[in-house]
């Protein structure tokens, strides 16, 4: 059960709420069917915001969950272009300050800002997703071995590749995406040697573009299917839309990233060529931490999702992915000698 602290305030608290969550970015409010009258998970977009088909929206259907579980008012806070630090922080103490618990950070940009804000409400729980930097006794670092999965879909891309070519496009060039260029190109060599690798990232910072430009990210790939790659991996957010619309349009394989983008609506005319994603289950991590808030035993310090506990893992919604025997069986080998230690899969 909910602590009384954190019972609504309502009225004027509420307006402020709007009116300081206007100046720093949109935000939107719900409550459940059987709202207890307090407020629960308050989640905070990284860049490309809701409906980028990817990280935002799987954060989103945490929040989703436990809206439905609880039965309490949630809140989801867009970002701004070009916002600073203290915008962040803004944001995150105008949530807290409403009594939201747990409030929740998308993407390692929080961390600054994160940190200031648990600083001035310790009673508060917040969690951030993709940074292991802050320690404080409530704060919970929510991050994900993502190198394991993509090494997975190394594995794929090589055992599917016609022309011993494959792609891989990063959204920004920072130790995050590092990862996932890692694990994939290690799970490609490791499966075929003979097929060559070409990566690519799309910015040298957030700041200009590079997880929230579609054209970005098709340029990139319809750069790498004329050096003859025919499946390429972005791990590039809003950018990777951009790549999956190139390959279905060159007839060639992409791989997703973070949400099963098989599955995902605004991508549905381009499924036939996204061979499977590379999933990390960031729903489940926020719904978790909503959770343990709600039973009175709030998640705190590292929380660390990987192959062993099923939070990253390989999509199979693609028929032609999940029926191929030779395939399926080479992934399932791979997954098992990582879970087991015999593969250690590099993280840069």
């Amino acid at each position: 059960m909910r602590r009384i602290s954190r019972i609504t305030v309502a009225g004027a608290a509420t307006a402020s709420l709007a009116l300081a969550l206007s100046a720093c970015g949109g935000t939107s409010t719900s409550s459940g069917s059987e709202s207890k009258g307090d407020k629960g998970l308050a989640i905070a977009y990284d860049v490309g915001g809701k409906g980028d088909q990817s990280f935002n929206d799987a954060a989103y259907a945490g929040l989703e969950q436990a809206k439905k579980e609880f039965g309490y008012e949630t809140a989801d806070v867009e970002p701004t272009d070009g916002e600073t630090d203290a915008d962040k922080e803004q944001r995150l103490v105008s949530l807290a300050k409403q009594g939201y618990n747990p409030v929740v950070g998308v993407g390692y940009a929080y961390a600054a800002a994160l940190k200031s804000a648990a600083e001035k409400y310790p009673d508060t729980t917040f969690g951030i997703v993709d940074d292991a930097t802050i320690k404080a006794k409530n704060v919970a670092d929510l991050v994900f071995n993502e190198e394991q999965a993509s090494y997975l879909a190394g594995v794929a891309a090589a055992k599917s590749t016609k022309t011993n070519t494959v792609g891989f496009v990063g959204g920004v060039d920072i130790p995050l995406i590092h990862k996932f260029q890692a694990g994939y190109e290690q799970g490609v060599k490791d499966t075929n040697p003979k097929v060559k690798v070409v990566s690519q990232y799309l910015t040298q910072t957030a700041e200009e573009g590079g997880f929230s430009s579609p054209d970005k990210g098709k340029t990139a790939a319809e750069g790498q299917i004329e050096k003859k790659a025919d499946v390429v991996y972005a791990a590039a957010g809003l950018s990777g839309q951009g790549v999956i619309e190139a390959a279905a349009a060159n007839k060639v394989w992409a791989i997703g990233v973070d949400s099963d983008q098989y599955k995902q609506e605004a991508l549905a005319k381009y499924k036939d060529w996204i061979l499977t994603s590379a999933t990390k289950d960031v729903a489940k991590a926020v719904y978790n931490l909503a959770k343990s808030v709600e039973d009175g035993k709030p998640e705190t310090g590292i929380v660390r999702g990987d192959l062993k506990s099923g939070e990253v893992g390989l999509s199979n919604s693609n028929p032609k992915f999940a029926d191929n025997a030779e395939l399926q069986e080479a992934i399932k080998t791979a997954k098992e000698k990582i879970v087991s230690g015999e593969i250690k899969v590099k993280s840069s």
